[in-house]
Parts: structure tokens; sequence; C-alpha cells
């Protein structure tokens, strides 16, 4: 399912995405759908909310810090960091509810 919405991200689509789980809490509930624009690591800002792919694993995180070599420092509303990446798919731009 991954590979299809990186699929449509990468071809200007902007989708509707839900993904399980609680590390975004209370930003986003589990499954809450949230709207998705094509966007890559440079657009984007501590703060923002992106749809990536750090150490082989895809979801909807929070960027917690930017730096020019490394990329993105991708992490979860918890404190929990998931690590560096610049291979960033999409932006959320809204949050839709449940």
């Amino acid at each position: 399912m991954n590979h299809i919405k990186i699929q449509k991200l990468l071809a200007g689509e902007t989708i509707v995405s839900r993904e399980a789980g609680n590390s975004m809490l209370p930003i986003l509930k589990s499954r809450q759908a949230v709207r998705l624009a094509p966007a890559n690591w440079q657009e984007c800002q501590v703060g923002d909310i992106v749809y990536c792919k750090v150490r082989g694993a895809v979801f909807t995180h929070l960027v917690k810090g930017k730096n020019e070599r490394r990329g993105l420092l991708i992490g979860n509303n918890h404190g929990h960091i998931n690590g560096w990446t610049k291979q960033v798919y999409g932006k959320v731009i809204e949050i839709l509810n449940n």
C-alpha cells in the first residue's frame, strides 16, 4: 500500500491517507485521515508533518530538525526520534475529521 501512495505523490497527486498507531497523539488519532500534498525535504520546515521513509519504514511523522547535508530529522509526537532522511514524499496539508 505504501508504494501506491508514494507513486501517486511522486506523480504530483494529492492523496488522502490513514495510518494506524498512536505515536502522533494528540495531533493525529489512529487511522485519522489526512490530506497529503507532494513535497520534497527542502520544502519542509520544523513542525511540519510529513510522509517519509526513515531506515526502511514509511510513516507520517513530525519534522524535528533540518540540516542541508542530512535532510530532515524525523520523530513522533512523544519524543521518539526515528532518524534523518531526505526521502520525503508528501506533507500534511489538512487533518480531516474522523
